[in-house]
C-alpha cells in the first residue's frame, strides 16, 4: 500500500556552512534527475542542519524543507547562546524537540520540552517531538511506559488543534548510531501504540506521520517504511553523505502515492 512519507536528515553537529551549500546543491542535481518519478505532495523531504546553515540554505532554491535542531521556550531576553522561535521562523519552518541527544546529554526535562513545544507553535513553526527508550528500559520491559509517560508530560496543555499538526519521532536510543535497528516488527510496534495514545488524548484520528529514527540506511529503509504506522524516517549519519541520503529517498518512492 503507498502512502506519504517525511524523509528527514539530522545533520546534528556536522558540516560548515559551505559544506552545507554544497550538499544541498548537490543533491538538487540528483533529484532534478529524478523529479519526474516524485510526487512532492507525497513526499517531503527535510534536512536539520547547524543553526550556522540555516539562513545561506534558505536562499537556495530546492525541493527540500529546512528545519532548526533545537529552540527556546522564550521570544528574546537575557539567554546567551539561546535561540528564539521568532529568530528560526524567519529562515525555516519545523523544529526538533526534545532529540534524545539534548534529553540525555544535555539534560533536558520534559517540563522544558514542554515548553518548546508551545513556543514553536506560537511562533506558527511544525515541532517534530522525538520520544524514545534507553537500552536498560527496552530490556527492562519499560518502552511503553517510557513513551507514554514522554507524549503524556510533552504534550501537556497542547490542544488537540496543535497535535494535529505536530510530527512525532521514535527514536529508540540503544539505535542512535550504533549500527543496532530496532526491527520493521519492533518499531511498527512502538509507531502503533505512539498513534493509539495520541488519539487517547485527542479524541480523534491522528494522520500525521510518525517517523522512526535509528541507525537507518539505504539497505533498511524500505522494510521500515513499508510497515503500516512508519510514515517516515529521521536519519542520523545516513544523511551526512549525498549518495546514501539520495539513495534512501529513491527506494522510498515506490511505497510512495
Amino acid at each position: 500500500m503507498k502512502k506519504k512519507f517525511i524523509i528527514a536528515g539530522n545533520w546534528k553537529m556536522n558540516k560548515t556552512t559551505s559544506e552545507s551549500i554544497s550538499f544541498i546543491k548537490e543533491l538538487n542535481t540528483k533529484l532534478g534527475r529524478i523529479k519526474n518519478n516524485i510526487n512532492f505532495e507525497n513526499l517531503e523531504i527535510l534536512i536539520f542542519p547547524p543553526y550556522t546553515s540555516l539562513f545561506p540554505l534558505k536562499d537556495i532554491s530546492s525541493p527540500v524543507s529546512i528545519g532548526a535542531q533545537n529552540i527556546f521556550y522564550e521570544d528574546k531576553g537575557a539567554f546567551t547562546g539561546e535561540i528564539s522561535p521568532a529568530m528560526i521562523k524567519e529562515i525555516a519552518g519545523y523544529v526538533l524537540i526534545g532529540h534524545s541527544e539534548r534529553r540525555e546529554l544535555f539534560g533536558e526535562k520534559d517540563e522544558n520540552i514542554n515548553k518548546k513545544i508551545k513556543a514553536s507553535f506560537n511562533a506558527d513553526l511544525i515541532p517534530v517531538l522525538c520520544v524514545g527508550e534507553t537500552l536498560s528500559e527496552r530490556e527492562s520491559g519499560n518502552t511503553f511506559k517510557k513513551i507514554e509517560r514522554q507524549l503524556s508530560a510533552d504534550l501537556d496543555g497542547i490542544t488537540p488543534e496543535q497535535i494535529d499538526k505536530l510530527y512525532i519521532a521514535y527514536e529508540p536510543i540503544w539505535a542512535i548510531g550504533t549500527g543496532k535497528t530496532a526491527t520493521p516488527e519492533l518499531a511498527q510496534e512502538v509507531h502503533a501504540f505512539i498513534k493509539e495514545k495520541i488519539e487517547s488524548i485527542t479524541g480523534s484520528q491522528y494522520d500525521r506521520p510518525i517517523l522512526y529514527g535509528g541507525s537507518v540506511k539505504p539497505d533498511n529503509c524500505k522494510n521500515l517504511l513499508g510497515e503500516k504506522d512508519i510514515n517516515g524516517v529521521l536519519i542520523g549519519g545516513a544523511s551526512l553523505k549525498v549518495d546514501s541520503f539520495f539513495d534512501i529517498i529513491e527506494n522510498s518512492l515506490e511505497l510512495v502515492e
